[in-house]
């Protein structure tokens, strides 16, 4: 039989996406948290190779799953290259004392018990003011997970509040760049989109608040004080701690609030972070290197912080490990997943199969509340088997923009809706290249942060039930509505 060219079908197009979620699940079964370092992203190529073979069955060809591939991988190539720059970053910010005075005047300052919702607030502010979910994380978000570390609170909760807070702010910025993607690809003006987002977006935020708050106070007496003193002491034992250190992320946050790329931006925060080492800490560089001339540990010490682990050692062996760092080193197995999530990504589209998947979602619309729903179950489709922010927010843009008109629905109807669902839930997927990412920024496992990052699993929550009630739902057809402002 001649299948050449012969249209793909819906059982079809599912084959490689549930095998890889089975493959996805035995690897967390066999391997638990070290099914990153290899097992996930061969289980991706397997089921690419599945796709690949389905695609090959419909007429396509090795160029064209060749060409597939290498345009998906291009898509994440910056964020592959940020990802080593935020591993060199955490480098030198350690071995500066940057992030351990963060930790010291951290715990200096926050009340445990309003930890999680001051953590929230903090990542929420900085990422509205850099516009970056991915800087803010790296940076206050590091320090904040280490001053949590040491209240012993859980490393997946804490996580979960900064990632909350980041993407928080990351959404309603006007300096983000899904924030300046969605209002594109809706066609709709910026500032609308950002205000129409406040609908959904600050009752999403209050519940997430409300519920870290909720977490912080049940945490009363299992807080230790007497272990806080003790990192504190420890870290003024091990690094010279002064306020002139914090120079360091204000500088950053100045240059990426000039609108200068993050790349560049991370990697002259991680340049000013090794000056600062050679500047304040002397006896740490000295100590790693174990040269006699310093010039030649600064040289040593500074470069060891970018590529490859680092440990200081420290009074309180309990501590070790917040202490401690991998350099660019420490993100290859986030890099190596992200790629073959593209591979599995570009066999996909190359195949029709994402096409054919989502096509079949419009199917179910009926009304404004399921075009909403279906908008989101797309987006969430795209962040699990495109494995990136963009592309969901993108392909899912494209193919729903006729709907919504057809639906006399204005623009940021859909703007707001691929905001809540495509770019907050991509941070919950592992071979997502955002919930990567931020796994290996935190050293947390995705799978263990996502349940607590209650503001990326309530955004998509509320777009769908302000849409089936209609709150606030502007229709072009509506003179009232058509006037408005927000």
């Amino acid at each position: 039989m001649n299948t050449k060219n012969k249209t793909i079908s819906l059982w079809e197009s599912l084959i490689p996406i549930i095998l890889l979620i089975i493959l996805l699940s035995v690897n967390a079964i066999v391997f638990g948290d070290g099914a990153i370092e290899g097992a996930n992203q061969f289980s991706l190529l397997i089921a690419a190779a599945i796709g690949g073979l389905i695609a090959l069955r419909h007429g396509k060809n090795w160029d064209d799953l060749q060409k597939g591939i290498v345009e998906s991988i291009s898509t994440a190539m910056p964020s592959m290259l940020i990802l080593l720059l935020i591993g060199s970053l955490a480098g030198t910010w350690m071995i500066s004392g940057v992030v351990p005075a963060m930790i010291y005047y951290g715990l200096e300052f926050l009340n445990p018990k309003l930890f999680l919702m001051l953590s929230v607030v903090i990542c929420a502010i900085v990422s509205v003011v850099t516009g970056s979910s991915w800087s803010t994380i790296a940076t206050i978000g590091v320090a904040l997970l280490g001053v949590g570390n040491a209240m012993e609170y859980n490393n997946a909760i804490v996580a979960g509040a900064i990632i909350s807070g980041a993407y928080f702010g990351d959404k309603i910025s006007p300096l983000s760049d899904t924030t300046n993607l969605a209002s594109a690809m809706a066609e709709v003006d910026l500032f609308v989109h950002i205000r129409y987002m406040m609908y959904t977006t600050i009752p999403s935020i209050i519940i997430t608040l409300l519920i870290f708050l909720a977490i912080g106070f049940n945490k009363q007496g299992e807080i230790n004080p007497e272990s806080i003193r003790e990192v504190q002491a420890a870290i003024k034992a091990t690094f010279t701690i002064t306020p002139w250190l914090f120079l360091v992320p204000i500088l950053l946050f100045v240059i990426i609030s000039k609108k200068v790329p993050a790349l560049p931006a991370i990697f002259a925060g991680t340049l000013i972070g090794g000056v600062f080492a050679i500047i304040f800490q002397p006896q740490i560089i000295q100590q790693i290197s174990g040269s006699s001339s310093y010039i030649q540990a600064c040289y040593h010490t500074v470069m060891q912080s970018i590529f490859t682990d680092v440990s200081i050692p420290v009074q309180n062996k309990n501590i070790q490990d917040l202490l401690s760092t991998g350099g660019m080193a420490g993100m290859l197995n986030t890099i190596w997943l992200i790629l073959t999530a593209m591979v599995f990504s570009g066999v996909l589209e190359t195949a029709g199969i994402l096409h054919k998947i989502t096509a079949t979602m419009l199917k179910a619309v009926s009304s404004t509340g399921s075009l909403v729903t279906t908008t989101v179950a797309s987006c969430g489709f795209l962040n699990l088997t495109a494995s990136d922010q963009y592309i969901s927010i993108v392909v899912t843009g494209r193919m729903f923009s006729e709907s919504y008109k057809d639906q006399h629905l204005k623009p940021e109807v859909l703007s707001r809706t691929l905001e809540d669902a495509g770019t907050v839930t991509s941070v919950l997927v592992p071979w997502n290249t955002c919930g990567a990412a931020q796994a290996g920024a935190l050293g947390v496992a995705t799978v263990a942060f996502a349940p607590f990052c209650f503001f990326n699993i309530i955004s998509p929550i509320m777009t769908i039930a302000v849409a089936y009630l209609n709150i606030k739902i502007r229709k072009t057809t509506d003179p009232a509505v058509e006037s408005a402002q927000i």
